[in-house]
């Protein structure tokens, strides 16, 4: 009843958003800007909290939604001056480093892994198989470009150069979003924006992160023993749970896997 007796202070709260999985729009990862919108809006909003902190474990996906839920996060913080701090687990890199960067501050586990600043774009050449199996491929298009990157004929390298422009584009968007959000406490580090990764201290080391600690220990350091947590987390679809989508939700996990696998975990 404390906070509705007037003159009383009320012990602070700290909302917890916790961002857990691949990045992507859709069904096809764990986080979006679609999905994390409302949870967003209620950490931020709800009960004024003395802050919001967010617990990271994400190995990164699509930089356009990664470029939303950052955006999203700083404009909400900045709205509702509310400080943010991000906690690194297993791996914030790629698009999870994103996120992490339109905190205020970083903290990680001396084992968490964080960086791989860079954008990939991967596939496959099926054009060989083609032929020896005998089948003629026959495409159509309107546009010379339209066909770019074709898996199902031979490689151009027309198509590369354009692809390597569309990536190095992507790659400053990326840059210019963490020295936005990191500032000064970056390192004159060359490997910082290649792609590189550091773990716990070496993160700190080259200003990828500020703390090596843990969300609740560090958040009652700053706001005192009586602070309190209030968590928000995703919740599956109410069919999912049952059964329904179970290709998908597969197809899912496999991709969510393999994204982890890179980093060891």
């Amino acid at each position: 009843m404390k906070r509705f007796i007037p003159f009383v202070k009320s012990d602070p709260t700290v909302a917890v958003v916790r961002m857990q999985g691949t990045i992507a729009a859709g069904s096809r990862g764990t986080l979006s800007d679609a999905s994390l919108r409302t949870l967003l809006e209620k950490a931020f909003r709800k009960g004024k909290p003395a802050a919001v902190a967010l617990e990271i474990n994400s190995p990164g996906g699509s930089p356009v939604q990664s470029s939303l839920i950052g955006a999203r996060i700083r404009r909400m913080a900045d709205e509702t001056e509310t400080p943010v701090y991000a906690f690194v687990e297993d791996v914030a890199a790629s698009g999870g480093y994103w996120i992490a960067s339109a905190a205020d501050e970083i903290y990680a586990d001396p084992a968490s892994i964080l960086g791989s600043i860079g954008v990939i774009s991967a596939g496959f050449g099926a054009h060989v198989f083609l032929q020896r199996q005998g089948i003629e491929r026959r495409v159509y298009t309107a546009g010379k470009s339209k066909s770019m990157l074709d898996p199902f004929r031979p490689e151009s390298e027309d198509d590369v150069a354009r692809l390597n422009k569309l990536l190095g584009q992507l790659h400053e968007t990326f840059i210019n979003q963490v020295k936005t959000g990191r500032g000064a406490k970056l390192a004159d580090n060359p490997d910082l924006f290649t792609g590189e990764i550091w773990v716990g201290q070496g993160a700190v080391d080259v200003g990828l992160a500020d703390h090596i600690g843990h969300l609740v220990p560090a958040m009652k350091d700053r706001f005192g023993d009586k602070v309190k947590f209030r968590r928000y987390e995703q919740r599956r679809p109410f069919l999912s749970r049952f059964g329904a989508k179970l290709t998908e939700d597969a197809l899912g996990a496999i991709e969510e896997r393999a994204e982890f696998a890179r980093y060891g975990l």
